[in-house]
This record gives structure tokens, C-alpha cells and sequence, in this order.
């Protein structure tokens, strides 16, 4: 009986620190860092370094998101959709969360510069501009903020392809900025539809700032600018129209769904854009990776 209660309360710890990395956020990134790596390189013949990538930026990213959940507690805990995380609630403790952030972000720095200094700045760089830059900075002051937030959401891309080749180069840093353009059609449909609970907190979000008119418009352009990059990247990278023909279908979804927010505005469309926005992306970086097969 008392071996099943600790088994329980250290499986409840164990879940508390896994919801604070965003698994399926941090899955995303860590898939456009993949991405902009196997733009140059297929993986099959450099397994060492993908696995050393893989582990780097998993820790980085995951890190990076447990120290924005660390200084954004008090926020979450007036927000109804984030009141039950560990740090919100009181689950966790602060400093243990702190260490627990830290330690990652130390470890996957030092796994990156192991691999290449380079990639290890630029995988730096995105933590910086994440957590210092937008979260302690700009977060609770403006909501421009998601511009900072774009870029560091973009770094992860151009860091993969940095490590492939060993320098920064202009389809690096296009790809970062398809994830740049991508970003306020993934964050402003979930700001619309959580509206009060970023008022609640205190948090500036551009439907607060600018009306829900303007910021639909702001996501509507932010996609096809995002259409866009994507669409010269993979021309730059040569692949077949058969996947052109495949990302166009694609962009049609997204294109049409933001299309519909303008003409037909309601929270639910504005749900469904913000959910096909991340099989989309998901489905632009498969289609990125297939191209050294």
C-alpha cells in the first residue's frame, strides 16, 4: 500500500514537470528544427548528429518553456484555462521548477556547442529572445510582443539548417521567417478565443488593443505572407511540383479558412484557423524534410 502511494505521488510529480515543457509545443519546434536540418542533410547517413540535435533542442525548447511557465505563474493563475498548472496552483515549487529549467537549458546549450558553436549561438539566441526579450519584457507590456515571440519561435528552423551546413544562409533564414509569418495566425486566433481570460490577466493582445476586426485582417495577411515564404523556400530547394502541388493544397486550406474569418467572423471559425494552423505547419516541414530523400 505504501510502495502504490509513492508510485502514485511520484508519477503525479513526473506528470507536474512534463506539463511544464508544452510537449506538443516543444514537438512542434523540435520538428521544424529536424526540418531545416534535413533541408540540407538526410539523417540516415548522419544519425550521430541528428540524435545530438534532437536531445540539444528538445532540452533548449523545453527549457526555454519552463522558465516562461516559472515567471508567468502569477498570470496563469488568474487565467481559467492555465489556473490548474503545477505552478499555478501550487503543485510545485517555484525554486525546484527554477533549477529544473535551468538545468535543461544548460544542458542542451552545452550537447548544442558540443555539436557546433554556431548552432549553439543561435540556439542561444532563440532561448534569449524567448524567455528574456518577449516573456520578462515585452509579454505584459505590449502586444507587439509576438513579434519577438515569432522570431524566437523561428530559430529552431534556422538553427537545424545552421547546424547542416555550418553557417547562416539566406534559406535559413526565409524558412524563419515563414515561422515568423506563421506565428499570428497560430497566437491571435487563440487570443480571440480566450479574450477574457488575457483581459483577466492583464495580458495586451491586439483584439484588445486594435478590435477583433483589425486583428483578423492582421491574421489573414500574417497567412499569406506565411504561404508565401514557405513556397519560395521549397522552390529555392528544388523539390518536385508533385510537392509543390502538395503544399499548395495546403495553403488553400489555410488561405480559405482565413478568408472566412473576415467574411464570416465568429469564435468558432476563428478556432478551427487556429487549430488546421498547426497541421499545416506540421505538413510544410514534412514536406521541407522530404527533400534530401
Amino acid at each position: 500500500m505504501i510502495g502504490e502511494k509513492l508510485s502514485r505521488s511520484q508519477r503525479s510529480k513526473f506528470g507536474n514537470y512534463w506539463s511544464l515543457i508544452k510537449s506538443l509545443q516543444t514537438a512542434l519546434l523540435l520538428f521544424t528544427a529536424v526540418a531545416g536540418y534535413t533541408s540540407v542533410k538526410c539523417p540516415i547517413g548522419e544519425s550521430s548528429q541528428i540524435i545530438g540535435l534532437s536531445i540539444s533542442m528538445f532540452l533548449a525548447i523545453a527549457g526555454s518553456t519552463v522558465l516562461n511557465m516559472v515567471w508567468d505563474r502569477d498570470i496563469d493563475s488568474r487565467m481559467q484555462r492555465t489556473a490548474h498548472r503545477p505552478l499555478a496552483n501550487g503543485e510545485l515549487q517555484v525554486n525546484h521548477a527554477l533549477i529544473f529549467g535551468i538545468l535543461i537549458s544548460v544542458v542542451g546549450l552545452s550537447v548544442a556547442y558540443w555539436l557546433d558553436p554556431l548552432y549553439a549561438l543561435v540556439v542561444a539566441g532563440g532561448l534569449f529572445i524567448d524567455v528574456v526579450i518577449y516573456t520578462m519584457w515585452l509579454k505584459r507590456r505590449t502586444p507587439w510582443s509576438i513579434v519577438w515571440g515569432g522570431i524566437s519561435g523561428g530559430m529552431p528552423i534556422l538553427a537545424g539548417r545552421v547546424l547542416a551546413i555550418g553557417h547562416i544562409d539566406a534559406l535559413g533564414i526565409l524558412f524563419l521567417l515563414s515561422v515568423l509569418l506563421w506565428i499570428p495566425t497560430h497566437i491571435l486566433t487563440f487570443n480571440i478565443k480566450n479574450f477574457e481570460d488575457y483581459r483577466r490577466a492583464g495580458i495586451p493582445t491586439f483584439a484588445d488593443r486594435y478590435g477583433f476586426k483589425a486583428t483578423r485582417w492582421i491574421i489573414a495577411i500574417s497567412s499569406v505572407g506565411a504561404t508565401l515564404a514557405i513556397a519560395l523556400g521549397l522552390y529555392s530547394l528544388g523539390l518536385s511540383w508533385g510537392y509543390m502541388r502538395l503544399l499548395g493544397f495546403l495553403s488553400l486550406g489555410l488561405l480559405s479558412l482565413a478568408a472566412f474569418i473576415l467574411i464570416r467572423p465568429s469564435e468558432k471559425h476563428d478556432f478551427y484557423l487556429f487549430k488546421y494552423a498547426s497541421l499545416y505547419m506540421m505538413g510544410a516541414m514534412a514536406i521541407i524534410s522530404s527533400s534530401t530523400f
